[in-house]
């Protein structure tokens, strides 16, 4: 395959990944709404965030390792359809914490058998000195997709209803994997039984790979519990300016989906960055950089909102900067025998912390704030200890991938 032709089929599979990801936010756009509507308890609404990614971990060790042995494009292909539907059952079924909980993991599930393998599918494709930026590519599309999701989802809302908002965005997943069908053709992957087998307990003592792992799990745990709840925060912020809450709900989700939109940039040039300057040195000026904002932003609400939005958009810059950096150097010191194994246990790793994050987030607003503070205020006023406990987490990372170096003996 030539150049010409890997663009092309690097431009296909980034917009079928665009269509999976567009149920990805929709919960978090219209968190205030719905956690107002069924009268949820932040911690009742970070676990319904959460379910997402509770439905990814209990599937992706088995969906990534199943890469090893069937081509991942009958994967992407089949699970996309399984997480429109699930998305189009929330829609006409959800009513409440439990109904939204189970269903929010059905649509988990469908998505873990389209990042990751699409992540192995791009990684196979170009070869190693022009990975990163096809990487970076990929994974910039990924938050390309949930900007796209927030900002379709409030405006859906804003037209219609926040039914149909779920049942709009849920279409995406279904035409995402029209595309890869129809457009991505045959995939060539490595087969396990092609090659010689690496047996997990090899993954395992593989000790750069699990510190880039390391890296990666801080990494999710900020991002995801950022994600989870920036919608909130941004609402609080401007109905603390005095802003009409459904105008707020809605603008905060614009506003949340430009924050998450730079991270698609900042994918790319880490990326690029990380090709010329190493992947260790890129992760931990990145990481310290995010962690940092994590330590500030929660303690701004009664900010002017100017500089909220300056230093949002700079946070959701950061935070996703280091995401394509740490994939490829997971599969650049992975054995490629057991490239899907690997993947298997960064998933299973990253998306864990994933799915805790938002969780522990949605406690901790619960033991800072007022009893009843919500329904008398209409908003979460004390925000500062639940974004610092993102910036405890992410600081982790630093420490975990500047070994690298000592262990391969390279700038990395």
């Amino acid at each position: 395959m030539d150049v010409d032709d890997r663009r092309r089929w690097l431009i296909w599979i980034s917009l079928s990944e665009i269509g999976t990801m567009l149920v990805f936010s929709s919960y978090s756009a219209l968190l205030p709404i719905l956690q107002k509507e069924w009268a949820l308890t932040n911690s009742q609404a970070g676990w319904i965030y959460s379910s997402y990614q509770i439905g990814y971990i209990l599937s992706v060790v088995f969906l990534t390792s199943l890469t090893d042995y069937v081509n991942p494009r009958y994967i992407y292909v089949l699970t996309a359809f399984w997480s429109g539907i699930s998305g189009i059952l929330f829609s006409l079924w959800a009513e409440g914490f439990y109904s939204a909980w189970i269903l929010r993991t059905l649509m988990g599930i469908g998505f873990a058998g389209t990042y990751m393998p699409g992540l192995r599918m791009v990684s196979e494709k170009f070869p190693s000195h022009k990975r990163g930026r096809a990487v970076g590519i990929y994974v910039g599309t990924f938050s390309l997709g949930v900007s796209l999701s927030l900002f379709l989802t409030g405006f859906i809302h804003s037209l219609l209803s926040w039914r149909w908002a779920f049942f709009i965005t849920s279409l995406g997943p279904i035409s995402g994997g029209a595309i890869a069908f129809f457009r991505l053709g045959e995939i060539r992957w490595a087969r396990q039984e092609e090659i010689r087998k690496v047996p997990l307990r090899e993954v395992l003592q593989n000790r750069p790979v699990l510190m880039m792992i390391g890296g990666y799990v801080a990494h999710m745990w900020e991002l995801f519990g950022m994600r989870g709840w920036m919608v909130a925060f941004l609402t609080a912020c401007l109905l603390t300016a005095q802003v009409d809450f459904s105008r707020a709900v809605s603008l905060s989700a614009a506003i949340a989906g430009v924050v998450t939109l730079v991270g698609a940039i900042s994918n790319v040039l880490g990326g690029m960055v990380s090709d010329r300057f190493g992947r260790v040195n890129t992760v931990i000026v990145i990481m310290l950089g995010s962690g940092l904002l994590s330590f500030l932003i929660g303690w701004t609400r009664t900010f002017p909102f100017g500089l909220v939005l300056t230093l949002s958009i700079l946070y959701g810059f950061l935070v996703t900067g280091e995401s394509s950096v740490l994939s490829t150097g997971v599969t650049e010191l992975a054995h490629p025998a057991g490239l899907g194994r690997t993947m298997a246990l960064q998933s299973l790793l990253g998306w864990g912390a994933a799915s805790l994050s938002p969780i522990a987030f949605g406690y901790i607003l619960d033991i800072t704030n007022p009893a009843g503070a919500l329904d008398r205020l209409g908003y979460v006023p004390n925000w500062g200890w639940a974004f610092m406990s993102l910036g405890i987490g992410v600081l982790l990372g630093p420490l975990a991938v500047w070994r690298i170096k000592k262990w391969t003996g390279q700038p990395t």
